[in-house]
């Protein structure tokens, strides 16, 4: 028997309405579904009549399943003739171990389709009213993970990425808010420089709280901030501010 393929599937940032078209004709399609914990619960009503929901998700050090156990499903699945989905919060290749799943599935000669999805980043600042980039203030960003899963992980070059880039976006940072601040600070980023903190970003449920480099882990803790959150430093979180006063302003001259 043939093995039946694997899709491995960006369900966007938590707006269900940012998945993709080919994402929704692959969950129809699926025999199975492996879903992650940031996926909107209502992108399984796509599921065809009996598929296999599975649950795999993953919370700050907590884990439903590990994650060679969910490659062993994967490989065990489509080796046994079942289409499969790999649905995964944001985009696959963007911190969701897409590429270590398709290496897996590779190793087994079990075809592999990558379907991209709108990765946090970019949903949740543009959702945010927060441009990456901005003509007068950035022409770069880089996206960089605040927790690294092994001890013997390098470590994260913060030295280089207070100076190398102008937008800086953070996953998986709210747990070390304070030291990611510390360390920014120690190596010459400006006090001053603002901040978004974005929970839930894209979703009905969507906080922002914005301040500056010094205090963002005080203002954080007064907030509860917990997680999901995306931590976005810059100078382009005062479009947001100026977004929100000038529309402010037009509100009341139409009233």
């Amino acid at each position: 028997m043939r093995p039946a393929p694997v899709y491995l599937v960006g369900a966007g940032p938590g707006d269900p309405e940012l998945v993709t078209l080919k994402a929704i004709r692959r969950i129809r399609e699926a025999d199975v579904i492996l879903y992650d914990r940031l996926v909107s619960e209502e992108l399984l009503d796509y599921a065809k009549p009996g598929a296999t929901l599975l649950y795999c998700g993953k919370s700050p050090g907590q884990h439903a399943m590990p994650q060679r156990e969910i490659e062993a499903l994967l490989i065990e699945h489509a080796l046994g003739g079942r289409t499969v989905v790999r649905l995964k919060g944001g985009d696959p290749l963007v911190f969701g171990r897409g590429g270590e799943e398709a290496l897996a599935l590779a190793e087994h000669g079990i075809p592999c389709e990558i379907v991209p999805g709108v990765t946090s980043a970019i949903g949740a600042a543009a959702s945010s009213r927060i441009p990456l980039t901005h003509r007068d203030l950035a022409a770069s960003f880089a996206v960089v993970t605040g927790n690294r899963c092994r001890e013997d992980a390098a470590p994260i070059r913060w030295d280089l990425l207070a100076h190398g880039v102008d937008t800086l976006v953070v996953y998986m940072g709210i747990g070390r808010l304070e030291e990611i601040r510390a360390e920014l600070l120690r190596h010459g980023k400006p006090p001053s420089t603002p901040v978004a903190l974005i929970e839930r970003g894209t979703t009905d449920r969507q906080r922002v709280v914005t301040g500056e480099l010094l205090h963002i882990h005080k203002l954080a803790e007064a907030m509860k901030i917990g997680n999901p959150a995306l931590i976005v430093i810059g100078e382009v979180v005062l479009v947001r501010e100026q977004l929100l006063l000038l529309e402010a302003q037009a509100r009341l001259a139409i009233g």
